[in-house]
């Protein structure tokens, strides 16, 4: 990185210091987070209040959600969930469970699971259609103050507010919104659009204060709060432990030093291997509960190392096994009792109708006895006359939806790397050694079909250069470095570790790792690319602040077939003004685009920007610009929320994206 960012210490040093730095912070943190959460639930509590066993009122977390929008202090923020979680605890009935699993899934703007696939995210014009009927506003109107606040969210609760009422409407409970917001996601078919539009216009009609500004954000798929998953979880644990020193009669004695952190750990942990709130939730309520073989766990991340004495270095004195980076998808591969196959991405997307002929190749190269398992593999397009590997480009060529056998015409091949369950049993806690021979003793290979990854326990820089090469040469992007033995060799679900390096061939030209980043705005093209976009503008995404923080103006890399391409894709997500959760800074597009396109880009260094806005605020108050950036993907396997994060693109300890992030803890 150039100017001031060069002046950084080593990286390898910079994670170890910021991560002293972060155990001693959280360590004071938990208690006081307990002690003001008690003192506010008063702040998130309605002036009636809510009765036990009641529903729990819409407005009381319409209420958080603004208190936390109003607030940039991670501490405040967990504490005003904590108490809301708090309160929704005590009034719940007997035995109640869904008033906190909705309350939870409401706070991350999710309605179930990701595997079940059920999203919120409405167009634009369907909720002007809703508020317009509800308001008896136009739509030019509605449309004129969209431009003027870049938020339809504000612009519903507004048009609400100013609009006269003979009768208060009933008021809205949780569920109830839960239930409408359900039934919006899951309607499809014919009239369907009408359908949505009437259950928007019932909701918003009963809507009073800051109501139907969080429920237009939830039906848009962000609540603009500055709320990130991890805040939630660490909240839903002080809260669940508050609770229960309450009910053990000692909260006053206990207070002052409640053990905040081992309770974070495990429910940090049982989300990992759990990835399910309808069950972590019954499970922290009520205590119990195992991990499934029959949901998608978060995958296990590497941390990118620049050089092969990085590795060493990191590594140094203990055992490591080097295998190939494969250029496919990570796929999650599941088999139950009833024989039924799975397949899951890494976002947790169920694959499996994506990959027909991997649910008819796997039986094949199952072991006899081998009844139940999950093992964690890469799927790649491969060429079945060579046995050679092509890259991502070819197989992102294949149909997602509605595949079939018979029209297949890129084959792949799945390339396994880790056994997670077996027979019912978790392995996520052995050694990676014994995974890696657990898992090569209950399958076996299979031509063109099935194989396991490519290793060499190699130790030297000149043996680990070699595999490298060798890797390249048949078509890898490099090297994954993985701890073999020891407790720090264990399979931590959603966390990106530096007990798995990524050693990519990139680095051997000095380019460093690639990012992920999303498109938000276009610029028109001139001469031969008149009638598509000649550049985009990207930016890397905030999961703690819920924005989009821009980075760079794209150009290079595109074929004319790829110009477009992307045209036919982003004109249709081309909005007057930027949305209201993308920082812009000094950026001015043609165009401003929706936030949903992901593509991976390769740059040849950093520089500190006045225009730009990533990582603002983490170097200097000037943001982060990447050097002649090139476009080398399409990442149709990840959402805009998995891009890369600020810190990860100033080399710092961990990114804040959820792909980029470290896990919850």
């Amino acid at each position: 990185m150039s100017s001031a960012v060069e002046e950084d210490a080593d990286e390898g040093e910079e994670e170890v210091d910021l991560d002293e730095l972060e155990e001693e912070e959280e360590e004071g943190m938990a208690s006081q987070s307990a002690q003001e959460a008690l003192s506010r639930t008063q702040d998130v509590d309605l002036p009636n209040g809510w009765k036990p066993g009641e529903p729990v009122p819409y407005a009381a977390l319409a209420k958080v959600f603004g208190l936390i929008e109003a607030t940039t202090k991670r501490l405040e923020k967990t504490a005003l969930l904590t108490s809301f979680f708090l309160l929704v605890i005590r009034r719940r009935a007997t035995g109640d469970t869904q008033s906190l699993l909705q309350a939870v899934y409401l706070c991350i703007n999710r309605l179930c699971p990701d595997y079940m696939g059920i999203e919120l995210g409405i167009g634009e014009s369907l909720l002007i259609k809703a508020i317009t009927e509800s308001t008896g506003r136009s739509t030019a109107v509605v449309k004129a103050d969209l431009k003027k606040e870049g938020d339809l969210g504000l612009v519903a609760m507004n048009s609400k507010n100013s609009q006269k009422t003979l009768f208060k409407p009933k008021p809205l409970t949780l569920p109830v919104v839960f239930k409408n917001l359900k039934e919006i996601a899951m309607s499809s078919g014919h009239s369907s659009q009408n359908k949505k539009v009437s259950i928007i216009t019932k909701l918003l009609a009963s809507c009073q204060g800051q109501e139907a500004k969080y429920i237009i954000r939830s039906l848009e798929g962000k609540l603009r709060i500055g709320n990130a998953e991890r805040t939630v979880l660490v909240a839903l644990s002080h809260a669940a432990l508050l609770a229960e020193q309450e009910a053990g009669g000692c909260i006053k004695c206990s207070s002052k030093k409640l053990n905040m952190e081992k309770i974070t750990a495990r429910l940090g942990k049982l989300y990992s291997e759990l990835p399910n709130y309808d069950l972590v939730i019954p499970a922290l309520l009520n205590a119990g509960s195992t991990g499934s073989e029959r949901m998608p766990l978060k995958p296990m991340l590497a941390k990118p190392t620049k050089a092969i004495g990085e590795v060493l270095d990191k590594f140094e004195g203990k055992k490591f096994t080097c295998e190939y980076k494969y250029d496919g998808e990570r796929a999650q591969v599941h088999k139950l009792e009833d024989g039924s196959i799975a397949v899951f991405s890494r976002n947790s997307e169920d694959m499996s109708k994506k990959y027909p002929d991997l649910m008819e190749q796997l039986p094949r190269c199952v072991k006899e006895g081998t009844k139940t398992f999950v093992f964690d593999a890469e799927a790649v397009a491969i060429d079945v006359d060579t046995a050679k590997l092509l890259p991502f480009q070819e197989l992102s060529r294949r149909k997602r939806k509605d595949v079939k056998v018979e029209d297949i015409k890129v084959r792949v091949c799945l390339f396994a790397f880790d056994l997670l369950y077996l027979n019912g049993e978790p392995l996520l806690h052995l050694d990676f050694a014994e995974r890696r021979r657990l898992l090569q003793e209950h399958f076996r290979p299979v031509d063109l079909e099935f194989q396991f990854a490519k290793a060499s326990d190699a130790d030297t820089t000149d043996e680990i250069q070699t595999f490298l090469e060798e890797s390249v040469k048949d078509g890898c992007e490099g090297l994954m470095v993985k701890m073999l033995d020891g407790e720090l060799s264990r399979y931590e679900p959603s966390r990106r570790t530096v007990n798995w390096l990524k050693l990519k061939k990139d680095y051997l030209a000095g380019a460093g790792d690639s990012l992920d980043l999303v498109v938000v705005g276009a610029y028109h093209g001139k001469g031969k690319r008149t009638n598509v976009y000649g550049a985009f503008l990207l930016a890397c995404y905030d999961a703690d602040s819920e924005e989009y923080q821009t980075i760079c103006k794209i150009g290079t890399g595109f074929s004319d077939e790829a110009l477009q391409a992307h045209h036919g894709a982003l004109s249709p997500l081309e909005t007057a003004v930027p949305r209201g959760d993308v920082k812009v800074g000094g950026a001015k597009p043609d165009v401003w685009v929706e936030p949903k396109v992901v593509w991976e880009v390769l740059a040849a260094d950093l520089s500190l920007s006045p225009i730009y806005t990533a990582a603002q605020g983490i170097v200097e108050e000037r943001g982060i610009s990447l050097r002649f950036p090139r476009f080398i993907r399409v990442r149709e396997d990840k959402g805009a929320d998995d891009a890369t994060g600020p810190e990860q693109t100033k080399g710092g300890k961990k990114g804040k994206g959820r792909d980029a992030d470290d896990g919850f803890w």
